[in-house]
């Protein structure tokens, strides 16, 4: 049997899905795959467009330099949906990839379950551009996230960016790789979903530790001409 992949329809019915991907043969996959990247690199282009992130290259602005602010404001641009397209890429064939060779779980399957993750990602970063572009001004950490409240109480970025990557959204994306994972493979239940909970731990760990990295020195000292590792 052939099924059509409709995907907002299933976004609520994940029962659903996993019940057609497990006994029809799904189409449109693809063309879905293309609209959910598309509007992807339409969300990381609008928040670029807009200025958010891009406060490094303010002092260029204010030095009058209108010549090199219009070319760094492009290169910005070209970076940042590089950037979008690996992120989106990574995240939907890398780790569906990882999915399918360490737990088992069918390709197809596992690409669809990080489609509905991907898209997830995509809603997050788009409802924190539109409150952002509706008040005004911007924040290093997610409104989503525990990252304001580590803000509050804690000093250091390390610890203020690890509690950042855990937001709202990660739950409901563990939700979904559960429930995927659950149905296409024979792992215990407590197991898949402890896994999971370490995987975004991890994760998160791993993203956090670039704060350490001191990038704004780093920039300044290329833009002044200087070595980036003195």
């Amino acid at each position: 049997m052939i099924s059509d992949f409709k995907f907002w329809h299933f976004f609520p019915r994940q029962g659903q899905l996993i019940h057609n991907i497990k006994t029809t043969e799904m189409r449109d996959v693809n063309k879905r795959i293309a609209w959910i990247f598309a509007i992807g690199l339409l969300v990381f282009a609008m928040s670029e467009i807009w200025g958010m992130n891009t406060d490094s290259l303010t002092p260029i602005l204010a030095a009058g330099m209108w010549d090199a602010y219009t070319l760094a404001r492009w290169t910005s641009l070209v970076g940042t949906l590089l950037w979008a397209g690996f992120y989106l890429a990574f995240h939907l064939y890398g780790a569906a990839f990882l999915f399918n060779k360490f737990v088992k779980i069918a390709w197809r399957a596992a690409l669809i379950m990080q489609l509905y993750v991907v898209a997830l990602l995509i809603i997050e970063k788009g409802l924190l551009f539109l409150l952002f572009a509706l008040t005004g001004y911007t924040m290093s950490v997610s409104l989503f996230s525990f990252g304001p409240i580590a803000a509050t109480f804690l000093e250091h970025d390390f610890l203020i960016y690890f509690f950042n990557q855990l937001t709202l959204f990660t739950s409901l994306i563990i939700a979904v790789q559960y429930r995927f994972i659950r149905s296409f493979t024979t792992i215990n239940p407590k197991l898949i979903l402890f896994g999971l909970i370490m995987l975004h731990m991890l994760a998160a760990l791993f993203v956090a530790s670039f704060s350490l990295i001191p990038t704004d020195d780093m920039l300044s000292g290329f833009m002044d001409g200087g070595s980036l590792f003195e």
